[in-house]
């Protein structure tokens, strides 16, 4: 492995570990919530759109990424 190529893993490496992605489930209230402390602190960077669980379950389900400093 050539001293670039070590160069662009180890920065690749650095910048995924300033993310955490999580998929949350729950009521939409929890989640606004959640994503309103989220946001707040300034740690939120990317949330997608909700997307319904599906059947008799109300709850719904969205991606989030957090800035982890």
């Amino acid at each position: 492995m050539t001293t670039r190529e070590r160069t662009y893993v180890r920065g690749n490496n650095q910048r995924a570990a300033q993310y955490t992605e999580l998929w949350i489930i729950g009521q939409p209230a929890e989640i606004a919530a959640m994503v309103q402390v989220a946001s707040a602190s300034g740690r939120l960077v990317f949330i997608s759109a909700p997307t319904p669980m599906g059947g008799d379950d109300n709850r719904h389900r969205r991606y989030l990424r957090l800035r982890t400093t």
